[in-house]
């Protein structure tokens, strides 16, 4: 994780998040998507890359090519809903955790109180690393994907736990 550094999307980085999903395996893309990317369409980038009042996006650079992206979304069954994905390489190394300890710590700034996702039922990893940090999250089977809902707390004493760094740095 050294030298990376987390950051807002900014709507110059379309070309970068293009070459970062393109960049993507099959099947990390259909982890992440629930479908593979050809050629990630323009309207894919701009909602990859929207920041505004209801919608947060943020991402992991390292060198400035981007290697991880988080996005949130105020609404749906929980307060904010996330969705988060990590370059094949730099998966199993810690920085999808703390992409999404920096998501929520921005989401509770803002009043947040519940996350919620969606994770695809072959998604081994991240249901091991949910049950991990949110051990009383409610989880339900509905058509090969799980529906994940837990309280951000947990998920702040986790961050609190793990680093001293500022939000946006690593």
């Amino acid at each position: 994780m050294l030298g990376t550094q987390i950051r807002p999307a900014r709507p110059d980085d379309d070309e970068r998040i293009r070459r970062f999903l393109i960049r993507l395996s099959l099947h990390t893309q259909s982890l992440r998507f629930f479908t593979g990317l050809s050629t990630p369409a323009t309207s894919l980038v701009r909602v990859l890359l929207a920041v505004d009042e209801r919608r947060d996006a943020l991402v992991m650079t390292l060198e400035g090519e981007i290697i991880g992206h988080a996005m949130s979304y105020r609404g749906g069954v929980a307060d904010v809903e996330i969705a988060v994905v990590v370059a094949d390489e730099w998966q199993g190394k810690g920085l999808g955790p703390h992409l999404i300890d920096t998501l929520l710590f921005r989401a509770a700034v803002r009043g947040a109180k519940t996350v919620g996702m969606d994770v695809l039922g072959e998604n081994r990893r991240v249901l091991r690393m949910i049950r991990r940090l949110w051990p009383d999250a409610q989880m339900k089977v509905t058509s090969g994907s799980v529906a994940v809902t837990a309280m951000i707390q947990q998920a702040a004493v986790f961050a609190e736990q793990r680093s001293g760094a500022t939000p946006l740095t690593v």
